[in-house]
């Protein structure tokens, strides 16, 4: 009988003190007065369902800095953590309840779309050391489809024309034309390109 494989006591498991943890204002990079201005603007003119208005919603996001093309729609309920770490191409599509964490930059494509309840986070934690924020940017390239209820995390480039299928994890570059589905994230083939398993065009 093969021995026991030794496993620690409970006792010997660190546990990371919380309170001496880096706080989440190292990834602000603007003044307070700044971050509260915009918390209540977007709770009013971004978030607010009861906004219907997409240009006004722009224009707010675009008053803090955000970099937004021409014909861009963004739907109501949509969450944007810094506007100023964003930017979205012509004419791309943000849906309802989109929430784009952007501790660090998020860049759109233009003729983008991002779906409902999609979550976009750039940010992570040094969970071996002290719980410190780590960040790395976010690409959604020019015609991508991240459908609704995805999560798209830091690092990540979602590559030109690709579709990621609803409720998928995206933890890893989407290779351009490319479709992924749920997890684990796998590739399903191709967006564009014709089927050759008959030998004939689809």
């Amino acid at each position: 009988m093969a021995a026991a494989e030794h496993r620690p006591a409970e006792s010997d498991v660190p546990v990371i003190d919380l309170s001496k943890a880096p706080g989440e204002g190292e990834a602000w990079n603007r003044p307070k007065w700044m971050i509260y201005l915009w918390s209540a603007t977007e709770l009013v003119l971004v978030t607010n369902p009861w906004q219907i208005s997409s240009g006004l919603r722009t224009a707010a996001l675009r008053a803090f800095g955000a970099k937004i093309g021409d014909g861009v729609i963004i739907r109501p309920s949509t969450r944007i953590k810094f506007p100023w770490n964003l930017e979205i191409g012509d004419r791309s599509w943000i849906g309802e309840g989109v929430w784009i964490h952007n501790q660090d930059q998020v860049t759109i494509g233009h003729d983008a779309v991002v779906s409902q309840e999609t979550f976009i986070t750039t940010g992570s934690h040094a969970h071996r050391k002290d719980m410190g924020l780590i960040t790395r940017p976010v690409i959604i390239d020019d015609g991508a489809w991240v459908t609704s209820r995805c999560v798209v995390t830091g690092g990540v480039t979602v590559g030109r024309s690709a579709l990621v299928q609803p409720l998928t994890l995206v933890n890893r570059d989407v290779e351009p034309d490319h479709v992924i589905g749920p997890a684990p994230a796998e590739a399903k083939g191709r967006r564009f390109a014709p089927s050759t398993a008959s030998g004939r065009k689809k």
